[in-house]
């Protein structure tokens, strides 16, 4: 390889032709592909969420330290993210702005959830199921794939009981019950 010019040098420098402006859409796609969201709506959503989690977090930071007012609303909005599982427990109010993202939220759509619960093999087949009404999340009947689970509904994801799947797993067991038929 030759050597850079001088120009070339100092052109090298001031711009970085790796990282684009526009290349931030990528980084859409990529979550969007991954997690198989339909609406690019449902991204910018999550988007502005993250954005109003991290600009909440910078406007109580600049309360005064020994403030009640502060404790107790960190405190809300910590368990309030912890319940959403989107932070951990012992978690920071610094940890909003490293470890709130789009995809933490996406994570946490029932289609992503019933795929670790390995109620389905690939997120497309869990969201055919989502769409064909026949997962239910505690007695309600769930149809939309963007609906966030979160940590104590995780627990009550499961099948209809009308659900052609739920009937070949039991069918499969050897549990299949004449009058579930009727």
């Amino acid at each position: 390889m030759r050597q850079l010019k001088h120009h070339e040098k100092k052109l090298l420098k001031k711009h970085d032709f790796l990282a684009w402006k526009q290349d931030q859409g990528m980084r859409e796609v990529k979550v969007m592909r991954r997690y198989h969201i339909q609406e690019r709506d449902d991204y910018h959503k999550y988007n502005q969420l993250v954005g109003k989690l991290r600009h909440l977090s910078l406007r109580l930071s600049t309360l005064p330290a020994n403030d009640p007012f502060r404790a107790k609303q960190e405190s809300q909005l910590l368990s309030k993210l912890y319940d959403m599982s989107l932070l951990d427990t012992g978690a920071k109010m610094s940890d909003i702005m490293e470890k709130i993202s789009v995809s933490g939220f996406c994570r946490r759509r029932l289609g992503i959830v019933m795929c670790k619960l390995k109620m389905s093999e690939s997120v497309k087949q869990a969201i055919t199921y989502i769409e064909q009404g026949q997962v239910r999340v505690g007695t309600d009947v769930i149809t939309d794939p963007a609906f966030l689970v979160t940590r104590n509904m995780e627990d009550f994801v499961t099948w209809l009981d009308q659900s052609s799947v739920k009937r070949t797993i039991a069918k499969y067991n050897g549990e299949l019950d004449d009058f579930d038929l009727l």
